[in-house]
């Protein structure tokens, strides 16, 4: 039973994602999300309390996503310095298309950055873990010259956190050469600073 709840309310999610991100929130009623997903209203409020609400497993939805993607990058066989390259790299893009391929809700994240926040503290908890872990074994195998990896940690999540805004809106890299500059110029202030000559 609990798996067909689950997965009712993937399907209201996902088909809300689709509505909003086409529609726009203030254009998407719970009349259209009922219809799309062939279910009653009834049936939403069951999960739902409002179209407020639904906006908010969005949220949490896409964000879950992200981390799905940065854990596999954690998770991998990789030197330490490769992989925290490649968890980089692939954080400023998978943040970036998770905004953007939700169509008119771009605007929305931006409006609502403090329910985005409030949804992204499980993900900040587990993105800094990942990066003590990837430092924890470059210190170990003699790659980083890291004093306090957790501190180190919530250095590069922070920076990588003030890159999102302007990186996603092209203010900083608006071309696909721009884009692996910026990259290649984070690297290098990490690098610089964390990295054994």
């Amino acid at each position: 039973m609990e798996i067909t709840v689950s997965k009712t309310r993937d399907v209201l999610v996902d088909v809300a994602r689709q509505l909003f991100a086409r529609l726009g929130f203030d254009n998407t009623t719970m009349n259209d999300i009922a219809q799309e997903s062939k279910k009653g209203r009834r049936t939403i409020y069951t999960y739902f309390k409002s179209k407020d609400d639904i906006w908010g497993a969005v949220i949490e939805s896409e964000i879950g996503n992200l981390q799905k993607v940065l854990a596999e990058i954690a998770a991998k066989d990789l030197p330490p310095d490769e992989k925290l390259i490649t968890y980089i790299y692939a954080r400023l893009d998978a943040v970036k298309n998770l905004v953007l391929r939700n169509g008119t809700l771009k605007a929305l994240f931006f409006r609502d950055l403090w329910r985005v926040e409030a949804a992204r503290k499980k993900f900040n908890r587990n993105e800094i873990a990942f990066l003590r872990d990837i430092l924890d074994s470059g210190v170990k195998a003699g790659i980083f010259d890291v004093e306090d990896t957790n501190t180190m940690a919530l250095i590069i999540h922070h920076a990588l956190k003030g890159l999102e805004v302007p990186y996603i809106r092209g203010k900083i890299a608006d071309t696909e050469n721009a884009r692996l500059n910026i990259k290649r110029d984070v690297m290098r202030i990490i690098f610089n600073g964390i990295k054994i000559k």
